[in-house]
This record gives structure tokens, C-alpha cells and sequence, in this order.
């Protein structure tokens, strides 16, 4: 596991490391196979945050420094510090890792690690890949000497050669940082929730058998009789401890990374969110609205599956890889109704509820289908818009899911840049803003339950370090946006909940980022203005006042 979520004041090292693929044999055999000597053919990985980063045949690929196959690196260089914080790397990362250096994208000479590490060591800290490594293919080698290079380490190496350059690792589950999984560990990580909910429910049989010996044993003390709990209570502390040790490695990670996900859900501020939504009668809506729709096979498995994950109560592990695509076709389709959209949108909402939604979520961060969706809000029925904002809102209601939301890793749709972040940024400020009632109200509560993310201060004194258009400046920017459109509400003289949703909201992205007090100041109103509605909203007009002085 990653010891830190994000880069230290005092910043992480960076360092390149450098192999030979042919392992000194190159140097030997280049000049009779090429005409002229070269020193090696290098492949190189940035080390950061105690793992290995590398690029090649199946895309981004992580593992502990030094554990490929390769051995260990010919040479090691230190390319600076960086102060990015962990979680912004991992999201440029998933960035790369689905646009530019996907595992399509990979070319031997033209497209590789190499230049994968340049780009990634100029992210981190301005380093540079020697410039000998990189131009290699085009200064050393000739056109015909490219494909004569091909053969040479067709020979030289192994067992598929590319297949040894990119994916030669021994890579271990427990070691791997959050986030950076692809769709093969997508598929580990379904199977781990399923024993993990397995194991919540051996555990409450466990526990409810304890309970049951304990009520025995009152009932026999009554009766004048005894009985031994403390043996029951060593019994199951002995089973459950055996239980957790024959679980080292992954599970041992998955159960630290849930007690710090249960951890923050404590201390942070509760979102509003809108449990009345209920699945089961949410599914029979969808079902109603989809009588007479030709369903092809693999969709009414797909709505099967929705049923066992709704209805049922299965994890999300039962939604198959075609489960998102079934939901693109049902929000996209023109010639489906848009009760059908409200209808899907309403389960998804009641799926945000789950604990387990974030895996069917990290699906998406291919082809974008719900978010792309989203974004077209402003042209969506009023009904649609509504349900739009009621599953971003239920999204809230757990930790991984709520930090989905404010990815900042981007895609392209019809030429515009988008990411997560940005579309629930416009989510929130069309919603809150609407004249709609309804829709107003679930919009003040998304940008409630935005503006209070507990971890919007992360980093705030590592972004101010770094160049203005650096990707991590994406949450100032959306703090400014947000800002503005609170500020907007209050011109409407909202009433007591609305109005205590919008300076809460200011509240605290005034103390996340510099520029908001100033917007404050300078837009209007003043917050002085709404003193006295009620001692909660004075209580955070306090706030504001402190953070502008």
C-alpha cells in the first residue's frame, strides 16, 4: 500500500530508472547485426511514492520498485522532488491511462515507456528522460535498422519480447495504490467485495450466535442456573482472529483501506442525501416503462442483473462488463421515452446508496456514459434534471463514491475538455440556480454536499506551488464557480434550509481557497446581510466573516 496519499511538505523523491532490454548483449552484437554499436535498447519507469510506473503492451502498469523481470535497473537517476499530491498523480494517471497510453496506443520505437516517463517525470517535478534514450529510435537507427532492431530483440529476448517489456512484472494486489487498477484488477476487485461481504456476513452470524448465548446465559441466571460466556467470547475471537490472519495481503490492505473509509465517514460532515428512494419499487418503474422495448439478450441479462443488485440485495460484483452499456442504450436511445431515462436515473440513484456503487463507477472511466449524460443537463427535461441530481446527490452518501464526483483527470466530447469534477460542478450550479422547486431543492443539497468534501483542503498549500494551469489548479477554479453561483442564490432570498445550505457551502470553500473571500467581497451580497434568520446561519456567516479578513 501507498504510506502516503500525497506528496509531504518537504516533497517525495523521483527517480528514473534505466534497463537494457538485452541486458549488455546490444553492445556485443549490434555492430555485425546493425552496421554501428549501441549501447543498449533502454526502457525506462519513473519510481515515486515507493512504486514503479511503467508503460507498455497493456497500458499503465505499477508495480514495487525493482520487481520486474528485468532485475534490477542498469542505472538509477534522481530526477527532483515532486509536491503533487498522490491522489491528484493517480487521477492524471487514470487520464493517460484512457486517452494517450492505453494499451492500443503502445508502439515499440515510437510510442513507449520512454516517452511515457518523460511525460510523467515533467508532471511531477520538470524532470527529463536523458535525450539520448529518447531519440534513440530516430538519431541511432534507420528506417531499415528499426525493423533489423525488431528481429534483434525478437532473438535476444525470450519468450515475447514485448510481452517481457510491458508486462513482465510480478505484481502483488496488496501493493497496488488506489485508483490506478485497469479492467483486469476491476475484475479482482469484484471478486475481493464479494468475499468481503461474505465476510460481513459470517461475522454478524457470528455475532447474533453471541448474542443469542448471552441472552441463554441471562435467562439461566434468572432461572438460577449459569452458563460461560466468556468461553463463547473466546471461541469467536479466536475464530475471527485465525479468520483475519489467514487473510494477510490483499484482504489485510482492503480492511485498513475500510477502517480509514469508516474512519472518515465519521468525522466528516454529513451529506444530504435522500434515502426515501427505494430500489426494489424504483425497479418495478424501470420494468413498466421498458414493456413493449426489444431487449437483445445480453440486455435483459443486464436488467436481471439489476434486479439481484436492487431487489436482491446482491453486491455490485453481479453487474456484467455489457451492465453499463445496457444503461448507456436506456439513457441515449432516442427512440426510448423519456420516462424510461427518469426511470433508470431513479434506480441509479438507489444504487448510489450502496457502499459498493464505486466499483460499477471506476467502469465508466472508458466511455464516460453517465457523466457525458450529466453534462447535457441544461438540455434535459425538467423531470430528467431532477433525477440527474438526485443520483450525483445519493453519490454523496459514501466516501469512494463521492470522490468520483470531483475527479479531475479529463476527456474529450465534441472537441470541449470535460472530467468529473466539471460536470458536477455545472450539475450543481444549474440545479441549485433553477427556478424549479424540486429541482432547486436536490441542487442546494449537491452543492451542500460538494462544497463540504472533507478533503477539498488537501493539498491547498501544495497547489499554491504549483503553475496556473497545472491540472491540480481545477479545484480553485471550481471553488471560484461554485462561489459564484452561491452568491447568486442569495439574491434570491431563500428561506431558512436553502439559505443555511448556501452560506455553509461558502463557508467552506472560503477557507479552502484564496480567491473566494475576495469574490465575496466583491460580488455581494454580504453575508452580514442574513443575520438573524436563525443561529445556525449565523454560525457559518461567522465563518465567512473570518476567513475575509
Amino acid at each position: 500500500m501507498i504510506a502516503a496519499t500525497m506528496a509531504s511538505e518537504e516533497g517525495m523523491p523521483v527517480d528514473l530508472y534505466i534497463y537494457d532490454l538485452t541486458h549488455g548483449l546490444a553492445s556485443l552484437l549490434s555492430p555485425a547485426i546493425l552496421g554501428r554499436q549501441i549501447e543498449g535498447v533502454w526502457h525506462t519507469s519513473v519510481v515515486v511514492y515507493n512504486r514503479e510506473f511503467f508503460y507498455g503492451g497493456h497500458g499503465i502498469s505499477s508495480c514495487a520498485p525493482g520487481s520486474t523481470q528485468l532485475g534490477p535497473p542498469h542505472q538509477t537517476e534522481r530526477l527532483g522532488q515532486t509536491f503533487v499530491p498522490f491522489q491528484v498523480f493517480a487521477d492524471y494517471l487514470q487520464g493517460l491511462a484512457t486517452t494517450t497510453y492505453t494499451g492500443t496506443e503502445y508502439r515499440l520505437l515510437e510510442h513507449n515507456c520512454n516517452h511515457f516517463s518523460e511525460e510523467v517525470a515533467q508532471f511531477l517535478c520538470g524532470g527529463h528522460v536523458p535525450k539520448h534514450i529518447l531519440r534513440q529510435p530516430d538519431t541511432v537507427l534507420t528506417a531499415p535498422q528499426r525493423q533489423a532492431l525488431g528481429a534483434v530483440l525478437d532473438n535476444l529476448l525470450p519468450g515475447q519480447p514485448r510481452q517481457v517489456y510491458a508486462n513482465g512484472v510480478r505484481h502483488s494486489r496488496q501493493d497496488s495504490p488506489d485508483y490506478l487498477t485497469l479492467n483486469s484488477e476491476i475484475e479482482e476487485a469484484r471478486v475481493q467485495s464479494a468475499e468481503l461481504e461474505q465476510r460481513r456476513s459470517t461475522l454478524a452470524e457470528k455475532l447474533a450466535r453471541k448474542e443469542r448465548k448471552k441472552e441463554k446465559k441471562r435467562k439461566k441466571q434468572l432461572r438460577g442456573g449459569n452458563g460461560d460466556e466468556s468461553e463463547m467470547a473466546e471461541a469467536v475471537e479466536t475464530s475471527l482472529g485465525a479468520e483475519l490472519a489467514a487473510r494477510a495481503g490483499p484482504s489485510a490492505a482492503a480492511l485498513d483501506d475500510e477502517r480509514q473509509d469508516e474512519l472518515r465517514r465519521r468525522t466528516r460532515d454529513p451529506p444530504i442525501v435522500y434515502k426515501d428512494i427505494d430500489g426494489a419499487a424504483e425497479f418495478e418503474k424501470l420494468t413498466q416503462t421498458l414493456a413493449g422495448v426489444e431487449l437483445a439478450a445480453e440486455e435483459k441479462q443486464s436488467l436481471d442483473e439489476l434486479q439481484q443488485y436492487l431487489v436482491q440485495g446482491e453486491g455490485s460484483w453481479v453487474l456484467g462488463d455489457e451492465f453499463l452499456g445496457f444503461v448507456a442504450r436506456l439513457l441515449n436511445d432516442p427512440a426510448l421515452s423519456s420516462e424510461v431515462r427518469v426511470a433508470t436515473l431513479r434506480c441509479l440513484a438507489a444504487a448510489a446508496l450502496r457502499d459498493d456503487v464505486s466499483l460499477l463507477l471506476h467502469q465508466d472511466r472508458r466511455h464516460h456514459a453517465l457523466l457525458n449524460f450529466a453534462h447535457d443537463i441544461d438540455r434535459r427535461p425538467q423531470p430528467e434534471q431532477h433525477a440527474i441530481t438526485l443520483f450525483m446527490c445519493n453519490l454523496c452518501e459514501h466516501v469512494s463514491s463521492s470522490e468520483w464526483l470531483l475527479y479531475i483527470s479529463e476527456w474529450e466530447r465534441d472537441g470541449q475538455p470535460l472530467s468529473n469534477i466539471r460536470v458536477t460542478t455545472k450539475v450543481c450550479v444549474h440545479a441549485a440556480l433553477s427556478d424549479a422547486a424540486e429541482l432547486r431543492e436536490a441542487g442546494t443539497a449537491l452543492m451542500h454536499n460538494v462544497a463540504t468534501k472533507e478533503r477539498w483542503s488537501v493539498g491547498r498549500a501544495l497547489r499554491a506551488r504549483l503553475p496556473r494551469l497545472a491540472k491540480s489548479k481545477v479545484f480553485d477554479e471550481v471553488c471560484a464557480e461554485l462561489a459564484l453561483a452561491l452568491l447568486q442564490l442569495l439574491q434570491s432570498a431563500p428561506g431558512e434550509e436553502h439559505l443555511w445550505r448556501s452560506v455553509r457551502a461558502l463557508a467552506r470553500l472560503a477557507a479552502h481557497s484564496h480567491d473566494v473571500p475576495q469574490i465575496i467581497a466583491m460580488v455581494g451580497p454580504a453575508p452580514a446581510d442574513f443575520r438573524g434568520v436563525s443561529p445556525r446561519v449565523d454560525e457559518q456567516i461567522d465563518s465567512i466573516m473570518k476567513a475575509m479578513k
